[in-house]
């Protein structure tokens, strides 16, 4: 090789190089490099090819901490579930939050911004929780969410998916319309269920509390005797199982569950083959969420599709909407929804 061509090929430095570097090599100022890079201002095409070449030269790679001070812009978003895993997370770990969990980290993606998935871990100390992260998901608050209160006071922009009981000032959130999904399911089991009753979680919850509105306000307009069922969501399926055995070899006549969680669900049909109870012909069940246990049960249980892959993108647009509204001091939105769809099975 002679040596005009080694001068012609930038030999890569020991460290990482630098915008300054690139610049040098394009011979170009570092602000015409560093606008040739990230598009912020337009430059010459010559220009920006010279750069892009040296900075391929090289190995230049932008420093995105830094980007991230200088513009304000977000780097790194973490997903929350107030749910527990025995709940929240299903067959193989592909439940509810992982669903939600896929479609929020490709939206986020595609905006460059990494996302963390914090798993419920139940008793973990908040109050140590020490992440780098400039926004939040919180799936399904409880009223109080311990979540919720830590980022508060960290000053941490979040989006709470599902309602949160009662509000929070400065929590945008994610409507997904419990009461809409109640009156599908209980419209489609009272077509065949002349004993209804309903099983939910024993924290206080939006979807809880809105469904069990529904709920009461149809048996008093069909003059039933409305009762619930409030289950530990920390036992999962084994404890719903227990809990409804016990249910319905107490009240023989029940011939329609809507259970509102599916891990709950599952259990529930397990309990009723323990009784030798048949679905549906004996015994109808419904849940909310038409995920792999909805689906995978035998038979397939009545479900709704909540269309969780719209909600996880919709919520990481709310939340770097909110970042955006926060730099600039502008006022929040109000709450956005999504429409849900049957999807009968039983």
């Amino acid at each position: 090789m002679s040596n005009k061509q080694a001068k012609l090929t930038p030999r890569r430095p020991a460290g990482r190089a630098t915008i300054v570097m690139v610049a040098e090599a394009a011979g170009v100022s570092p602000s015409t490099a560093s606008n040739a890079i990230t598009g912020r201002r337009p430059v010459e095409p010559e220009t920006r090819i010279k750069v892009e070449k040296a900075a391929l030269d090289l190995g230049y790679r932008p420093n995105l901490s830094a980007r991230r001070l200088r513009t304000g812009g977000a780097a790194n978003i973490a997903l929350f579930s107030s749910m527990p895993f025995a709940v929240s997370a299903g067959p193989s770990r592909l439940g509810f939050m992982m669903e939600i969990a896929a479609a929020a980290s490709l939206a986020a993606m595609e905006h460059g911004i990494a996302l963390t998935l914090v798993p419920p871990i139940a008793g973990a100390d908040l109050s140590r929780l020490d992440l780098d992260i400039d926004g939040a998901l919180v799936i399904e608050p409880s009223r109080d969410d311990p979540y919720l209160a830590t980022l508060a006071a960290r000053g941490v922009p979040t989006v709470a998916i599902g309602r949160v009981p009662g509000g929070m000032a400065g929590i945008e959130e994610v409507d997904l319309q419990p009461e809409i999904t109640a009156e599908l399911l209980i419209t489609h089991l009272a077509e065949r269920s002349s004993r209804l009753t309903l099983v939910v979680g024993d924290v206080d919850r939006a979807s809880y509390e809105a469904t069990e509105q529904v709920y009461r306000s149809f048996a008093a307009r069909t003059g039933q005797e409305p009762l619930v069922l409030r289950l530990p969501e920390s036992e999962g399926e084994d404890g719903a199982a227990r809990a409804c055995a016990k249910l319905l070899a107490a009240n023989p006549t029940i011939d329609g569950l809507l259970v509102l969680v599916d891990a709950f669900a599952t259990g529930a049909v397990r309990a009723a083959r323990s009784l030798g109870r048949a679905i549906p012909a004996d015994l109808r069940i419904a849940t909310r969420y038409n995920g792999l246990r909805a689906m995978q049960c035998d038979p397939p249980l009545t479900a709704v599709d909540l269309r969780l892959d719209e909600v996880g993108a919709l919520a990481v647009r709310k939340l770097l909407s909110t970042l955006r509204r926060t730099r600039h001091g502008n006022k929040a939105a109000p709450p956005q929804s999504l429409v849900v769809r049957a999807s009968t099975q039983t």
